[in-house]
């Protein structure tokens, strides 16, 4: 058997995650909230503010609320996972989870992450159900929709592109007209893993420079290769992560080829089982 855990990203957010771990791992939470500048519990369990959807403030929480929790899952279980992937912000907690980085250090990096995406404005993301990748990249070549990339191959027939906001309402048209079962737009500021976020990933590359990282302890999936992390390229793709697509449907794959894999997704949530099942049965 392969025990695989699995990190979820933005989307998984919600009111009370993370209630049970908080009290349990004190130390980690006042770091946190040192970091942040403001309360880590306080955000995630009241939200007094309504911030908890903001990515300037959705990325920290679900890093704590993910890492708490894959503390505590091998704190009882005394097991760990012989592989681990995340989706796009899962990818920090997957590294922390894989010792590439202590918690504090998570916390400082995603912070950065988080404030650097938020700058960004002016774009947009639909989600499109139930056509191809095939499918979606000739829609966008046959209406001469050159502004809009594919940011995240969820599933088989689940997809998210990015692009300007003036851009998304024809390609919205042009998806329904292809067939598509669903289209909706995602409620974010900006067009993330996109061309439009190059200036988030430069400026993202210079912070990471100085920062000394691990070897992963435990092979980690990278998003934009789809393959496990080397050591000397981890710093290169977290940079090329903000501006490329999460080809999360080629890192499923690939775990599921190993031998006998079990998936245990390590966040509030359960989004990532729902793409794998997807993925495992495309039909």
């Amino acid at each position: 058997m392969t025990r695989i855990d699995l990190f979820p990203g933005q989307g998984s957010q919600k009111a009370g995650m993370g209630e049970e771990l908080f009290p349990l791992y004190p130390r980690q939470v006042a770091l946190a909230d040192e970091i942040l500048g403001y309360s880590i519990e306080e955000l995630c369990l009241r939200d007094p503010d309504g911030q908890l959807n903001r990515t300037l403030y959705t990325q920290p929480a679900l890093f704590v609320v993910s890492a708490l929790k894959f503390l505590h899952r091998v704190t009882g279980s005394g097991c760990l996972p012989h592989f681990v992937a995340g989706h796009s912000l899962g990818e920090y907690s997957a590294l922390f989870a894989a010792g590439v980085f202590d918690f504090g250090t998570g916390v400082r990096i995603v912070r950065q992450r988080a404030t650097l995406m938020a700058q960004a404005q002016g774009g947009g993301m639909l989600a499109v159900i139930g056509l191809k990748e095939a499918e979606i990249r000739r829609v966008l070549e046959e209406g001469h929709h050159a502004g809009i990339d594919i940011a995240n191959l969820n599933a088989p027939t689940q997809t998210v592109v990015s692009g300007p906001v003036d851009d998304l309402p024809a390609a919205q048209a042009a998806f329904e007209a292809a067939g598509a079962q669903m289209v909706v737009r995602l409620p974010v500021s900006a067009a993330f893993h996109s061309r439009y976020m190059a200036e988030a990933e430069a400026a993202f590359a210079r912070f990471l420079e100085p920062i000394a990282l691990r070897p992963p302890s435990i092979p980690v999936l990278s998003n934009v290769s789809a393959r496990l992390h080397e050591p000397a390229e981890i710093k290169s793709l977290l940079a090329r992560q903000i501006t490329h697509p999460v080809r999360w449907t080629e890192c499923m794959r690939w775990l599921l080829a190993r031998p006998e894999p079990e998936f245990t997704e390590v966040g509030p949530g359960n989004v990532l089982t729902g793409l794998l099942r997807r993925i495992r049965n495309p039909s």
